[in-house]
């Protein structure tokens, strides 16, 4: 798990033995930044929301193409995190996707150093990404 913010932390994919202590940890939302079937044995969706819904969390799927990240998945992004209930726990195969996606939403409600900086606490490298997040400002 990596924290972003106050209201997003990221991880690689979650198991579903894990999503309890996931909703143990405060989160009450876990969204879903890749597509099912992308690797095979991951959990799909329905069963990670599933288990999430016994636990108490919400769940929001939101699949991105892994090395394709489109503005309108950043905008669909934005408006899926400005609406879930907080903190939101967010995977993908890496958290990398996760990442992208919350660098392009949080451009112009950040400065670009503060965003390259949140991510390379977090252990994600977004320097390549600069001039896309300066295009969204």
């Amino acid at each position: 798990m990596k924290r972003l913010s106050d209201d997003l932390t990221v991880s690689p994919q979650v198991p579903l033995e894990a999503i309890p202590a996931i909703a143990d940890a405060g989160f009450k939302t876990i969204m879903c930044n890749r597509p099912d079937q992308e690797d095979p044995g991951q959990p799909s969706f329905d069963e990670i929301s599933a288990k999430a819904a016994e636990c108490g969390l919400e769940t929001v799927f939101l699949p991105v193409v892994s090395g394709n990240v489109q503005d309108a998945d950043v905008d669909a992004f934005a408006s899926a995190l400005a609406t879930a209930s907080k903190p939101v726990f967010a995977y993908c195969r890496t958290g990398t996707r996760c990442t992208i996606l919350w660098s392009l939403a949080n451009a112009g409600k950040m400065t670009t150093s503060e965003i390259v900086s949140a991510a390379a606490n977090a252990g994600y490298d977004m320097a390549g990404l600069v001039p896309r997040i300066d295009a969204r400002r």
